[in-house]
């Protein structure tokens, strides 16, 4: 009886103690899956060295292991800076960026968690990057020159961000606004290029029209010359006879009742005209 008993109790102990051991050794390894990198401490201690993707040992109890993501993050942060000529402009920037899988371990000494990174680095660096490339220009260079302004902040926040390890990958500019006043004088510039082109407009179209009175005053008087000549030529009491009878055909004129046109005297042709007799036959 007693032989059973001390063979159930062992029993019982090497269930236990194979229970420690699995969970100590579940404990004793960590995975890290492809796009992480992760940080081993031991009784609180950062490890040097970090943890790329695989299996990796790790002493149970004493020991975590922080994972970090290392795969492409966005995030979209504002800023605000004074231009070359004094003044406000304010824009919204969208980050594309990674941490550096090396550097995991000094930014988990330093900065400790993502979040950490993303308000105690990334933003105020994104704040001082554009000021520096907002003072180079002007407000109105900043707007109509944009890709240089992004290509100046671009730089600038990468250079500053890569000590800290992170690798910023692509950035936009999703808004960029400019202080009410600037924004009214854009609108009175804009009204009065407007107001220039309409003047210039008009004062051609009175410069085409003057013309165009200049070329018919000129074709008034050459036809007038014109006219003048044939009636001074052989046949000109012929052209004004003719004349006279289509100006009355078309009413556009007071005929008299005997109209005698011609000078036998100077060599025209008499011309004797009786309307009454036409009138009476009507």
């Amino acid at each position: 009886m007693k032989n059973q008993q001390l063979g159930g109790l062992q029993s019982a102990i090497a269930g236990v103690v194979l229970s420690l051991v699995l969970i100590f050794a579940l404990n004793a390894f960590v995975i890290i899956n492809p796009g992480q990198a992760g940080v081993l401490s031991i009784l609180g201690k950062a490890q040097d060295g970090a943890l790329l993707e695989g299996i990796h040992f790790k002493p149970p109890l004493i020991s975590n292991v922080d994972v970090y993501d290392v795969t492409v993050q966005k995030y979209e942060i504002p800023a605000q800076s004074s231009t070359k000529d004094l003044q406000e402009l304010t824009a919204k920037f969208a980050i594309n960026f990674r941490i550096d899988s090396v550097e995991v371990v000094e930014i988990r000494r330093k900065q400790g968690s993502l979040q950490n990174i993303v308000s105690k680095i990334i933003a105020p660096q994104t704040q001082e990057s554009f000021k520096v490339a907002a003072a180079r220009r002007t407000v109105e260079e900043a707007i109509t020159k944009r890709e240089e302004l992004k290509n100046d902040f671009d730089n600038a926040l990468s250079e500053r961000l890569e000590k800290y390890g992170v690798i910023v990958l692509d950035t936009s500019v999703i808004d960029l606004t400019f202080s009410p006043e600037f924004a009214k004088a854009v609108e009175d510039k804009q009204i009065a290029e407007q107001r220039s082109q309409r003047a210039v407009y008009v004062a051609a179209e009175a410069e085409q029209e003057a013309f165009a009175d200049i070329n018919r005053a000129r074709g008034r008087a050459e036809a007038q010359k014109l006219l003048a000549e044939t009636l001074k030529a052989q046949g000109g009491q012929l052209v004004l006879q003719k004349e006279a009878i289509e100006a009355w055909k078309s009413g556009g004129a007071q005929m008299p009742r005997v109209l005698v046109m011609g000078n036998e005297s100077e060599g025209g042709v008499p011309f004797l005209f009786n309307l009454s007799n036409i009138q009476d036959q009507s």
